[in-house]
């Protein structure tokens, strides 16, 4: 049985390219040698970057990118947090054993600059998850659009949830419709809080985690943190698909996108919305696959350098 540490014992032959590497990581299916495997070479180089100095800021940004892509397809496919532990720590051991002056390595670096001319010249990717998907566009240009995205429904309401902003500047947002017309008179995010839980509460009960619903992805009451909305206002038709005539929108702190940056890309998190009803209030809830989150906006910040 081949190891993945085998497999990628020289990095220069285990380097497969940013751009190719990510389709791979796109494609249903990627078993978990292959996610691990490419988890390790990206940490490797990460590291080796790290300690020798060897990309220039924007390259950087791609690999870190990259890096983040492999850890979430590992993650997906079955391999826990404490096998990433033990293979990040295996990268790290592999850069600080090599040489900065090492010839494999040199070769190594030389290949992800060539990777990066590709990759730089990406505009948008899309990040398919389990359940929903996550778009990214990097495009410049002055106009407020959406760079990272992603859909849901819930009841007869419709909610694009992601970054928005023009090229460099992204707020986490909640554009959302209410066929009703009711007004929502605040907004607010709900993810598990990172920093008191070791890791995600995945609800499977026996059933395939592949269709395990978005609800039952989100931990218990205690365990959550909750980000108020910090803006609210009519949703402008920068942020509307052309079949929405009329829409709220919620700008939540950057804070926010920060801590959704750091959860484990199987579970969900919840947008509720808020409205008056009578003495108490009435919730309506979305729900969003964190998925590839992480991977998408460091895409986008590849563009801001």
């Amino acid at each position: 049985m081949t190891s993945t540490r085998r497999t990628a014992r020289r990095v220069v032959c285990g380097w497969m390219g940013l751009a190719v590497a990510g389709v791979l990581l796109a494609a249903p299916g990627v078993s978990m040698a292959q996610a691990a495997d490419l988890f390790y070479e990206r940490t490797v180089m990460t590291a080796a970057d790290a300690r020798c100095g060897l990309f220039q800021a924007p390259v950087r940004a791609a690999l870190s990118a990259s890096r983040m892509q492999a850890r979430g397809a590992a993650l997906r496919a079955g391999v826990d947090k404490a096998g990433l532990a033990a293979v990040e720590q295996r990268a790290w051991a592999k850069a600080s054993a090599t040489p900065c002056d090492s010839g494999d390595l040199n070769l190594a670096a030389a290949r992800v600059r060539q990777a990066f001319d590709g990759y730089a010249q990406l505009s948008r990717m899309t990040y398919p998850g389990e359940l929903a998907e996550w778009r990214a566009d990097r495009a410049s240009g002055a106009a407020v659009r959406w760079r990272l995205q992603q859909t849901a429904s819930f009841g007869w309401n419709r909610m694009i949830f992601g970054l928005a902003g023009r090229d460099g500047a992204n707020s986490l947002m909640a554009v959302a419709q209410f066929p009703d017309g009711k007004t929502p008179y605040a907004a607010r995010l709900v993810l598990r809080d990172a920093t008191t839980t070791q890791g995600p509460y995945l609800d499977t009960r026996g059933q395939p985690l592949a269709t395990l619903p978005l609800a039952r992805r989100l931990p218990p009451a205690s365990a959550r943190s909750v980000y108020s909305a910090e803006a609210r206002s009519p949703a402008g038709l920068d942020l509307m698909p052309k079949d929405m005539k009329s829409a709220w929108a919620f700008r939540f702190p950057p804070s926010a996108a920060y801590a959704l940056a750091q959860l484990d890309p199987r579970e969900a998190v919840a947008v509720e919305f808020l409205f008056a009803a009578g003495q108490g209030e009435n919730v309506r809830r979305a729900y969003v696959e964190v998925g590839d989150f992480a991977a998408g906006r460091a895409f986008l910040q590849v563009a801001s350098r």
